[in-house]
């Protein structure tokens, strides 16, 4: 359930690279060289998972004597959970002349929640933004502090063409700016390869295939770029020498390939309405299952208080594995459930510990989209709570509460606590934003750990909370649970921003469980 959003969101990227100055050498005067170079057009893409054709994506960019829109799209019937969804979003993006960001609109469509973000920059030193959503009358509205010129990860292709020759083996660090998660992080990007690509640049319509067919093909060079080191997310494809994206490969196993408009969205019409006339389809490769790992051991479905595991393929650095309920060594993870004893608060409410909020300050702050402070959220929080100022009892309170109020739903959105108090119905990140948001509100330092769970013979990635008693309790409002069972798998701590870095374990790790009780 974690990973849903990061099929839309991994097309998008972010939504702005704030590029550092040893990149761009005198920026204004290569950039303005950069913008002279870049054509206008528009490129389409085909959106497949294995030979199934489930979607639509498009690139633009048109120039005008006084800016350059960038404009990105994405369109496709996901088989989730069970059902196909359709998800789809797009990104508006306006720049100067000079490649300089002016400012951005971006929507998320989904019959859940959709979600919208605008923005604009001021000056070189800060990006006004607000994020809204039908059932929120009061857009969050933020003003982030960053350093530097802004540019957008759309971006990343055309710095790649336009800011040197490509060349095996040359890298990018490029700090970013996502407004759907309201975040900043660093990507790290190679040329890992190059190699020539055949492109349909027509097409023509087939009558007795019923479709579209390559009428003219082009060969095209292009380079492989990839995130670097431990890095997550961010751009990975194959880019021309004119900035545009040849080819991709996104979560799940969905893959983008250019090609001319009639064959990218035309036959994914027709192949839509074959579908729906004959029910084909419907058994189509799950993208939960898809992303779920073996648990090389048959676990039961008691909460186990202890498991160890043997994680492998893949290069763990830097994620979340140490620390807490969590050991990890030489390869091995060993998670232990909280006993009675762990769960006995070193602090209470009553005293109104300052040392307390200097401490967590982050994990009692409200953000946009966990609005903690909001008078809706702070009010239910209270009337949860009632007489009691145990942080344990409260903890436990809230996530039953959360637990019992909610409907269990697949839901594919950017999780939003005042649209699911709204709508109470949702997946793991529902159930975790709307718990995150109600336990700070009445002052329990909580945050968001996302990574894999047991269920069914499979672990499957998920986020749950952790909140602070007198070290940080793993709570699970989604099955229930207080504490977690360890059958919780801790990757990483934080929103949505640190949840793309799950994408890289996609395909890569393995789990070997070695013991569990």
């Amino acid at each position: 359930m974690a990973l849903a959003v990061a099929i839309v969101l991994a097309w998008l990227g972010g939504l702005a690279l704030l590029a550092r100055r040893e990149l761009f050498v005198s920026a204004p005067a290569r950039l303005a060289e950069m913008a002279l170079r870049l054509s206008p057009g528009a490129v389409f893409y085909a959106v497949e998972q294995g030979s199934q054709h489930i979607g639509f994506a498009s690139n633009t960019i048109d120039t005008t004597s006084t800016g350059i829109d960038v404009v990105d799209y994405f369109v496709a019937d996901l088989p989730i959970a069970g059902t196909t969804r359709r998800a789809s979003a797009r990104s508006v993006v306006k720049l100067s002349r000079g490649l300089a960001l002016r400012g951005f609109d971006v929507q998320v469509e989904s019959p859940q929640a959709p979600m919208r973000a605008c923005g604009r920059t001021d000056g070189d030193s800060a990006i006004v933004f607000a994020i809204s959503t039908p059932g929120n009358q009061r857009p969050d509205s933020q003003r982030i502090a960053v350093r530097g010129p802004v540019y957008l990860p759309t971006l990343v292709p055309l710095i790649v063409a336009l800011g040197g020759t490509p060349a095996v083996g040359r890298t990018y660090t490029l700090p970013t700016f996502d407004p759907t998660t309201m975040s900043q992080t660093t990507m790290r990007l190679a040329i890992r390869a190059e190699s020539l690509f055949t492109l349909v640049d027509s097409a023509t319509f087939d009558d007795g295939k019923g479709e579209w067919v390559s009428a003219l093909t082009d060969t095209v060079r292009a380079w492989r770029v990839e995130p670097v080191g431990a890095a997550a997310g961010g751009f990975a494809g194959w880019v021309d020498a004119q900035g545009r994206v040849v080819q991709s490969t996104q979560p799940g196993g969905i893959t983008l390939h250019r090609m001319a408009y009639e064959i990218a969205f035309e036959n994914w019409r027709i192949a839509r309405d074959r579908a729906t006339a004959t029910g084909a389809g419907r058994h189509r490769d799950d993208i939960f299952e898809r992303t779920a790992i073996a648990a090389g051991a048959a676990l039961g479905r008691t909460k186990l208080t202890s498991l160890r595991a043997l994680l492998t393929g893949t290069d763990l650095r830097g994620f979340d594995l140490d620390g807490g309920r969590q050991r990890f060594h030489d390869s091995t993870l060993v998670v232990t459930r909280e006993t009675d004893a762990d769960l006995v608060p070193s602090w209470s409410l009553l005293a109104n510990d300052p040392a307390i909020k200097a401490r967590f300050k982050a994990e009692l702050a409200s953000e946009p989209l966990l609005q903690s402070n909001d008078l809706r959220i702070v009010q239910l929080a209270v009337k949860i709570a009632g007489p009691d100022r145990d942080p344990r009892v409260l903890a436990e309170k809230i996530n039953r509460w959360v637990y019992d109020s909610l409907k269990k739903e697949v839901v594919f959105s950017v999780p939003n606590a005042l649209e699911v108090l709204r709508t109470r119905r949702g997946d793991c990140n529902e159930h975790t934003q709307l718990y995150t948001a109600l336990a700070r509100a009445i002052g329990i330092p909580t945050r968001i750990a996302t990574g894999l769970a047991y269920v069914n013979g499979k672990f499957y990635y998920h986020a749950w909370p952790e909140v602070w008693l007198k070290d940080w309790v793993a709570v699970d409002p989604t099955f229930g649970q207080f504490p977690a069972d360890a059958a919780h798998l801790r990757f990483v701590i934080g929103g949505l921003n640190r949840q793309v870095e799950l994408l890289r374990l996609i395909g890569n790790l393995h789990i070997k469980v070695t013991a569990a009780k």
